[in-house]
């Protein structure tokens, strides 16, 4: 059964066509997911589709009852944004629509609370479109990918990774269209010089032929008449050129070659120690004293709850708090939501020059692959967009003079493609990184180590976040099997005791059974 049939759809922001999608259906129980750059029309999209926006041309027909679930903007002080965001969700999936449309539902939420939001999806038997850019939420709900790319919606079938996969099959496809093109025009071209210099040589006698034999053939008109052939050929080859359809050539991404501040006296050394200190504001109590240490080329992701600490744990290790020693050889170099750290008037290059020492090829290196090209470097900040700032303040933290990267939330509000060009940046940097992330997918590509605050207690995890996951779902299995030991050895002995008084071929049969199931948990 169809939901919702969108037809024609053409919209403009001023003179810019933002949408033009040909045609569009939602069946029950799909499960969509829209993906594309910051500004490319997904939050309009879903206010077309839900009526809120009439388009330009075009129509859109909806056959059942319809929710939209808009970005919030957090307007409840005594709240936190998590909250907000999920008393709203709550709301939303009890409103016992057959269509839920929802924008970035994983705002403000922490790792917990998006793996709930992950379940209620599960369990709901609704049909969706969400936009998000939590690559791992996703992968865990979404069977069909809708993503918008200059206006138009391409389809892809399955998750989100199995259209990360086509992706990167279209992109060794237009890898080698563009080869094939580049041979086909240079044998076209060095065809078109060899024929032109033939037509040239064409209106010269031949030197082994004397003048009388070129009286009594009439060379003149006959080389007159080659050389005509010959250029007739050089046209034809330059109409062919003319006709060859380009092909772009695909962006290739240049690797890094960083010089970073004190390289040699940095690198797998103790560059931080943490050692009995305690988290709290105020009277509440974030974290009991606990100690760590950080080396030169630690990729440390710190993660927990909303409120648990993690930014507060940022901010004493950047103002050396005491009980943290940092390493003489330690430059930070720090990001947050905070914007202030770009002056507006002046361009994205010259914002990042400022704190670089970096060489220009370098700087414009990682700004291409942060997806400003060529003249874009030469932009005002003013006139960008918030996702934009934040590419620019994160590429300027990173050019900066230093060694050690502090990151707090790094991927918010940043689309997919700039979210994986980040990632890419710092598993090739050669320096520290210690980040704050709710980012499931960003902290299993970027983090070597993982500290949760998690019940006012800090634990440290050497590995990566799978491994870390892995070993969570292991002692997780370690306490429910311990529990079910507990259980059943306290059924055995009732079981035992009333044996002990009044015996009964029942009582037996449970307490063999009982025997064998403690005996299969034990092994």
């Amino acid at each position: 059964m169809i939901l919702i049939e969108a037809s024609d759809i053409k919209h403009y922001i001023k003179e810019r066509l933002l949408l033009d999608v040909k045609q569009l259906h939602i069946h029950q129980g799909d499960r969509i997911g829209l993906v594309g750059r910051n500004g490319c029309g997904k939050t309009t999209l879903l206010n077309i589709l839900s009526k809120k926006i009439v388009p330009e041309e075009g129509t859109v027909i909806q056959q059942t009852k319809c929710t939209l679930l808009p970005q919030l903007k957090r307007t409840d002080t005594t709240k936190s944004g998590g909250e907000v965001t999920q008393a709203y969700i709550q709301k939303a999936l009890l409103d016992h629509s057959e269509l839920l449309l929802a924008d970035e539902p994983t705002t403000n939420l922490d790792t917990d609370h998006i793996e709930w939001l992950e379940r209620k999806l599960g369990e709901w038997q609704g049909a969706f479109v969400i936009v998000s850019h939590d690559r791992a939420f996703l992968d865990a709900r979404c069977t069909t990918i809708w993503e918008i790319d200059e206006g138009k919606v391409n389809v892809y079938p399955g998750n989100y990774s199995a259209y990360a996969r086509q992706k990167e099959i279209e992109h060794a496809e237009q890898q080698s269209a563009y080869e094939s093109y580049e041979k086909k025009k240079r044998q076209l071209e060095e065809a078109l010089t060899l024929k032109k210099r033939k037509a040239q040589r064409a209106t010269k006698k031949p030197k082994n032929l004397s003048g009388s034999e070129a009286r009594i053939i009439g060379a003149k008109p006959y080389f007159a008449k080659k050389q005509k052939k010959l250029q007739q050929t050089v046209a034809s080859i330059e109409t062919r050129l003319e006709k060859l359809e380009k092909v772009d050539k695909v962006k290739e991404i240049q690797p890094l070659t960083m010089d970073l501040p004190n390289a040699d006296t940095f690198k797998n050394r103790i560059i931080l120690r943490v050692e009995d200190v305690s988290g709290r504001i105020g009277e509440r109590i974030l974290w009991h004293k606990m100690s760590f240490l950080v080396r030169g080329g630690d990729r440390f992701a710190i993660i927990g709850p909303n409120g648990s600490g993690k930014t507060t744990l940022l901010k004493k290790i950047i103002n050396g708090a005491p009980g943290i020693t940092q390493s003489p050889s330690m430059k930070i170099g720090y990001f947050s939501q905070n914007l202030t750290i770009l002056n507006e008037e002046q361009s994205i290059i010259e914002n990042i020059r400022v704190t670089s020492k970096q060489e220009e090829t370098l700087i414009r290196t990682v700004l291409a692959r942060m997806h400003f090209y060529r003249d874009d470097v030469y932009k005002r900040v003013g006139v960008l967009s918030g996702g934009e700032r934040v590419k620019v303040a994160l590429t300027k933290v990173f050019l900066s003079d230093i060694n050690t990267l502090i990151l707090d939330e790094p991927t918010n509000y940043l689309d997919m493609e700039a979210a994986g060009a980040l990632e890419s940046l710092l598993k090739e940097y050669e320096g520290t990184v210690i980040f704050v992330s709710h980012d499931r997918r960003f902290i299993e590509n970027v983090a070597s180590r993982i500290l949760e605050i998690r019940n006012q207690t800090i634990h440290v995890f050497d590995g990566t976040y799978r491994q870390f996951k892995r070993d969570q779902l292991h002692e997780k299995n370690r306490d429910d099997k311990k529990e079910k030991k507990l259980l059943l050895e306290t059924k055995i002995s009732e079981v035992l005791s009333r044996l002990s008084i009044e015996p009964t071929e029942e009582l037996e049969t449970e307490f063999q059974n009982l025997l064998t199931e403690k005996k299969k948990l034990d092994q």
